[in-house]
């Protein structure tokens, strides 16, 4: 499976995790957003995914950056499993408001086949389109309907613990419920934003952030995605 050349993607597949075989692993990530089709301004829908993804690319590290490849969907490699995954929560809480998006990310190796338009191939862009379809058909069950995120291995990589599965779900969840602005305070408390600055900028007293970082549990989820970023 040939990927599409990445929009804004520059430079080889970096360097993250060796096999014994000498192999470089990375985490190449899939996006695409949920229920475009039936957006009544896909224009503006566009235009908040593009600017989603430029900021992100601002705030996380990647291999291949973020970029739109094909319609709504989006692609970029990263050198680590808690790189791709905060790059996810930073697509999915700069959307909030606007769209929402379903992510896969697969573990594996990534190769460059077409040095002049920049295609790529490999067992994690496999994997990651597993976990895209994983995750979909998931949330079609009305319980699940909340996950967003799947984690796939290639073929000979250790499966993900099951407490990764668990903090994603429950992450998910956390996310899922959050209205535009208490998403603009997690993304505020990720970047490493006082409660005092974000008041601030949203026009509201502090105290009226602290309520809504209680009430949202945004705290625990600024935490976890925390964790997961260091520890994956």
């Amino acid at each position: 499976m040939l990927q599409p050349k990445l929009s804004e993607a520059s430079g080889r597949v970096g360097t993250s995790e060796r096999g014994e075989d000498g192999v470089t692993t990375v985490a190449a990530l899939i996006g695409d957003l949920v229920g475009s089709r039936r957006a009544g301004d896909r224009a503006r829908l566009h235009g908040a995914l593009t600017t989603a993804l430029s900021r992100t690319r601002r705030e996380v590290p990647a291999v291949h950056p973020l970029g739109v490849t094909v319609g709504d969907e989006f692609q970029g490699v990263y050198a680590t499993l808690g790189a791709a995954l905060e790059a996810s929560y930073r697509v999915r809480l700069a959307l909030a408001g606007l769209g929402d998006a379903r992510f896969g990310i697969g573990l594996g190796t990534v190769t460059v086949v077409d040095e002049a338009s920049g295609i790529q191939d490999g067992s994690a862009w496999w994997a990651a389109r597993e976990a895209v379809q994983r995750v979909e058909g998931l949330a079609e069950q009305p319980a699940l309907a909340a996950l967003r995120v799947r984690v796939v291995p290639a073929a000979g990589l250790p499966d993900p613990a099951p407490e990764l599965d668990a903090a994603l779900a429950t992450l998910d969840f956390l996310l899922h419920r959050l209205d535009e602005r208490s998403a603009r305070v997690l993304a505020g408390l990720l970047g490493g934003r006082t409660q005092r600055e974000i008041a601030e900028t949203e026009g509201v007293s502090p105290s009226a952030v602290s309520q809504r970082v209680r009430r949202d549990g945004l705290e625990i989820a600024a935490g976890a995605i925390r964790r997961l970023r260091e520890a994956a």
